[in-house]
């Protein structure tokens, strides 16, 4: 079975690769049926070997820089290769040598690069790490001007399915204008409780950082049957979001 992926659209240079998985074309069974890439989540390790080697195989990726994502504004070099699992939320290429990958189940995963072709990135974005300034952390490690780079938001969840509380509410206004709060999280049907909108929150951050073009939204990973989703389903996997320079434009 071939793997099931979604290509961003966005106007990203030839040598740019990116992608995102869904749970379609992998081994895995159960509540981590079929595709999932983590190895964090209680999936048997054969499988998400399995599955890791697929998509290598089949979407051309060269090795990834997989992370231990921990809802922080970390940054880690891929193409350092590190050792050990690093502890971080971010991740940039300014060489061909490795794919930078967000692993999602609502989470927002959002791709950086510039229009040159020339260095990529991507940040593992919920509303914690939106609080703490993920994506500027993410953009600073990017040599370049700011209004040079565009990013792409893929699968995440919607503001009908993620509801908060007060205490994001208030994570948020210390981050965000009152007024992006206030567009972003809507009044729920539940008493004291917000529907949130990571898109708007990402959008307005990558718009105050300089960011000129920005690209994709608009997925429900609650409502769409081929995301996994835990807020829907508690036990699940992950898809992965990745981006790579590859070693030619074709």
């Amino acid at each position: 079975m071939n793997i099931a992926t979604i290509a961003p659209d966005w106007p990203a240079p030839a040598r740019v690769r990116a992608l995102s998985t869904t749970r379609a074309g992998g081994v895995s069974r159960g509540a981590y049926a079929s595709f999932n890439l983590a190895a964090h989540c209680g999936d048997d390790a054969a499988s998400v070997s399995e599955n890791r080697a697929r998509l290598a195989a089949q979407c051309g990726t060269p090795p990834v820089c997989w992370m231990n994502q921990v809802h922080g504004t970390d940054v880690v070099d891929a193409d350092l290769d590190p050792a050990d699992l690093p502890a971080a939320d971010a991740a940039v290429s300014l060489a061909r040598r490795r794919a930078c990958a967000i692993l999602t189940a609502d989470c927002v995963p959002v791709l950086v690069c510039d229009r040159a072709g020339t260095m990529v990135g991507a940040a593992h974005c919920g509303w914690r790490g939106l609080a703490e300034g993920v994506l500027g952390a993410l953009v600073q490690r990017l040599p370049t001007a700011r209004e040079n780079l565009i990013a792409w938001m893929g699968p995440g969840i919607g503001s009908e399915h993620y509801e908060v509380g007060s205490d994001v509410r208030d994570a948020l206004l210390d981050r965000f204008p009152v007024s992006v709060v206030e567009q972003a999280l809507r009044p729920s049907s539940t008493a004291v409780k917000w529907s949130a909108d990571l898109y708007t929150l990402a959008r307005a951050e990558l718009t105050g950082l300089g960011v000129s073009g920005i690209y994709g939204g608009g997925f429900c990973t609650y409502q769409d049957a081929r995301f996994y989703s835990h807020r829907r389903d508690g036990v699940t996997g992950r898809m992965a979001t990745l981006i790579w320079l590859s070693e030619t434009s074709g």
